[in-house]
């Protein structure tokens, strides 16, 4: 399992409490759909599509109701353990969570669409797993996992989290303590709370 490793500012920031934990508002038996009114999210595309499709955002009601979905937030594309751990237990898992009945994996960071298509094409993904862009933060600053890790010179960013929805409820909900931690909200992990 890798680790993120934090430069000297980073890790200096995590020491003087720069780096500041929030709990979701979100919870186990809330809809996340309600949870984040009126809030659209950005499937990973070219710029050409997104040109051609008149930047087109997809509603959480598209993406959620009716379906039985895992969703996972991270902090950031080409990041270290976002990269070599988080996206990958749920690509190397994708089998098993589609013999579980789940209709689509999804991957949301507060990313750029083009950033996340370019990410996703990167790690050979993009057949997987489902990317989306949050470029304002605001998918995440309305289920209040957004945090600022600034001090990790990387602006707002959601935490590290994973969850199990169904029809828009949020069956189970899974947050690391701090983003370089990769405990509770892998691939395998939720796979055993479906």
């Amino acid at each position: 399992m890798a680790l993120m490793r934090l430069n000297r500012p980073a890790a200096a920031a995590v020491a003087h409490g720069l780096l500041r934990r929030t709990f979701a508002s979100v919870a186990v038996g809330g809809d996340i759909v309600s949870a984040a009114e009126g809030v659209s999210l950005q499937k990973a595309r070219t710029w050409d599509e997104g040109v051609s499709s008149n930047f087109c955002t997809t509603p959480l009601r598209d993406i959620f109701k009716g379906k039985k979905v895992v969703i996972f937030g991270l902090p950031g594309a080409y990041t270290g353990v976002c990269s070599n751990s988080h996206v990958p237990s749920y690509k190397n898992n994708i089998d098993k969570f589609k013999a579980k009945g789940i209709d689509s994996v999804i991957c949301v960071s507060v990313n750029d669409p083009y950033v996340m298509n370019g990410w996703a094409e990167k790690l050979e993904a993009k057949e997987a797993i489902e990317f989306y862009g949050d470029f304002d933060g605001s998918f995440h600053k309305s289920l209040e996992l957004g945090m600022d890790l600034s001090g990790a010179l990387l602006g707002h960013r959601s935490q590290r989290w994973s969850a199990f929805v169904v029809d828009g409820e949020v069956k189970v909900l899974n947050i690391e303590k701090v983003p370089s931690e990769f405990k509770v909200s892998g691939g395998e992990v939720i796979l055993g709370q479906i």
